[in-house]
């Protein structure tokens, strides 16, 4: 297939600027793959599309503020998007404007971080080492924003409190993603106990949402198309629980593509679950084997996306795109702070 079997139109004012009110208050589009239909619901009602024995897999990666605004020497304001950690302070980042920072070019951000220009890089970022007063991830927690996708618009460069809290699961743990894992947004405690009364195993695992998950596809033919690595970890106890699913054949529902990309590396590399820590590369595509999940829940991605790609993969191109078509017409909420969908 190709990368233009994946467009729609959406409005722009289906994208979703603002959170629900609250988590659990948003819609849900439920698609049945085996009757290739779907039909609205709600989010709070999610827990009872889940049956006794499921096992509900969790990513409880944590968002940290990765955009760091800083001046030059010469009173030049840039931008520096934080993508993946290199060895000591050494950080690969986006910039913007690029062309204004080259090697040994010093950036001050705070009187307690500044960073120098190591590399130019062919992409369009740079590499930079910061040097800095105590632990870099405290700094970065009062220097640093939230990482808000380029669709979600606010009056200034800045984030919000509301942000700050809203963009980040509530089981989030372990800090290390650019991007929250947008499917559990919704979630709230009681939810989650409610899932539990109906005898379904939680368990979490991390992968670290990098840049990857949201760079744009840019090969038309989907077989050239590879979605960057991304590193994740599964625990000992999570992989027991795993396996016993499988093994049962009891349902395994991932909450989020990210999860989704995980638990399928993991079932492809090694034929079943072990506790690790692995680096995702697995791209997935029309024609890929799913050896784990059983069912999605995702929200609504954009077109021509990695995420799209993969859920439609998963649910079928026909059916997803049409199920798209419905949610659009019937206006959901789109994107990190939209509605959600659950292909079962």
């Amino acid at each position: 297939m190709r990368l233009s079997d994946f467009d729609y139109e959406l409005p722009d004012d289906l994208i979703a600027q603002e959170p629900a009110f609250r988590r659990e208050k948003s819609r849900m589009l439920v698609v049945n793959r085996t009757r290739r239909g779907f039909r609205d619901d709600e989010f709070v009602n999610f827990p009872s599309c889940l049956n006794s024995g499921d096992v509900l897999v969790l990513n409880n990666t944590k968002v940290f503020p990765a955009r760091l605004f800083g001046k030059t020497e010469t009173g030049a304001t840039v931008e520096i998007f934080l993508i993946e950690k290199l060895p000591d302070s050494i950080w690969r980042a986006l910039a913007r404007p690029a062309r204004r920072l080259k090697p040994g070019k010093r950036v001050v951000f705070d009187s307690n971080l500044a960073g120098t220009i190591v590399k130019n890089l062919a992409d369009g970022g740079v590499q930079i080492e910061f040097d800095f007063n105590g632990d870099f991830y405290d700094v970065l927690s009062r220097v640093g924003r939230t990482p808000l996708p380029p669709y979600i618009k606010r009056s200034s460069d800045g984030d919000s409190l509301d942000d700050r809290e809203r963009y980040q699961t509530i089981y989030a743990k372990s800090s290390g993603a650019i991007a929250a894992p947008t499917a559990g947004l919704h979630f709230t405690d009681t939810i989650l106990d409610r899932i539990r009364s109906r005898g379904v195993e939680i368990i979490e695992i991390t992968l670290h949402v990098g840049y990857g998950t949201f760079e744009p596809v840019r090969v038309e033919e989907l077989s050239q198309h590879t979605v960057q690595p991304e590193r994740y970890e599964i625990d000992a106890r999570a992989a027991e629980i795993l396996n016993s699913a499988r093994d049962g054949n009891r349902r395994i529902v991932a909450v989020g593509t990210t999860t989704t990309r995980a638990l399928e590396h993991a079932a492809t590399k090694y034929g079943g679950f072990e506790a690790v820590s692995d680096i995702a590369d697995l791209t997935i595509t029309p024609g890929n084997r799913f050896k784990a999940v059983s069912a999605l829940l995702t929200n609504f991605h954009l077109p021509r996306s990695s995420l799209l790609i993969l859920v439609s993969t998963f649910g079928g191109h026909e059916l997803i795109m049409n199920a798209y078509g419905h949610a659009v017409a019937s206006r959901y909420r789109f994107y990190s702070y939209g509605d959600c969908m659950f292909v079962e």
